[in-house]
């Protein structure tokens, strides 16, 4: 396994996930501040970017071999499904649920946040 394609993978995951981090709370001031459609919009970029990331991340997981960068490869367009699949129905409901498993607690790392820790190796993703 190439570790430094691995490495520079993990880089651009959490860059991709702290900008989501950032929508997600732009959208909570948007929705307390300016209503319902300014929350929307907000949601529709979260659900943009990532709908986006497995063409995005494609020249990085090219660099892992084997099995591992087919798995990767996979999962990263599972996370792009999902969210092109939320703007393509316009659910506000879906795209905010993005990365939020059903029985998701405060505080607890979403799917995204979990599946960086799975490939450092420290545990947490299933799925």
């Amino acid at each position: 396994m190439s570790n430094d394609g691995l490495s520079e993978l993990i880089a651009y995951l959490e860059k991709v996930n702290a900008e989501v981090g950032r929508i997600e709370a732009e959208g909570e001031r948007a929705l307390a501040d300016e209503g319902q459609a300014a929350f929307q919009a907000c949601l529709e970029r979260k659900a943009a970017l990532l709908a986006g990331l497995a063409e995005n991340s494609e020249e990085l997981v090219e660099g892992i071999p084997g099995a591992m960068g087919d798995d990767i490869a996979g999962r990263l367009e599972r996370f792009s499904t999902s969210a092109a699949t939320a703007l393509r129905i316009g659910s506000v409901f879906f795209m905010t649920a993005l990365l939020y498993p059903e029985e998701h607690k405060p505080g607890e790392p979403n799917d995204l946040e979990a599946y960086i820790m799975e490939l450092r190796g420290e545990g947490g993703g299933e799925g």
